[in-house]
């Protein structure tokens, strides 16, 4: 049996939605694109990866606060 991981699937429709050009975009289409990177963060959140990202922004914003001192 087949399995589909929701966060994997969640990427690659992202991805292919971001592709499309700005301009053949609407209001809702760009609100559901808004709605599926959410849900897609909050799947994220709790993995391995999902920690690791946190850690390398909070080391990034770290050193950006620390540089503009």
């Amino acid at each position: 049996m087949l399995t589909i991981n929701v966060a994997v699937l969640l990427a690659v429709i992202v991805v292919l939605r971001l592709r499309r050009r700005t301009e053949a975009r609407s209001r809702r289409d760009e609100k559901l694109t808004v709605v599926i990177v959410l849900a897609l963060g909050v799947l994220l959140a709790p993995t391995p990866v999902g920690q690791g990202i946190l850690n390398i922004l909070e080391e990034f914003v770290g050193g950006v606060a620390q540089a503009s001192r």
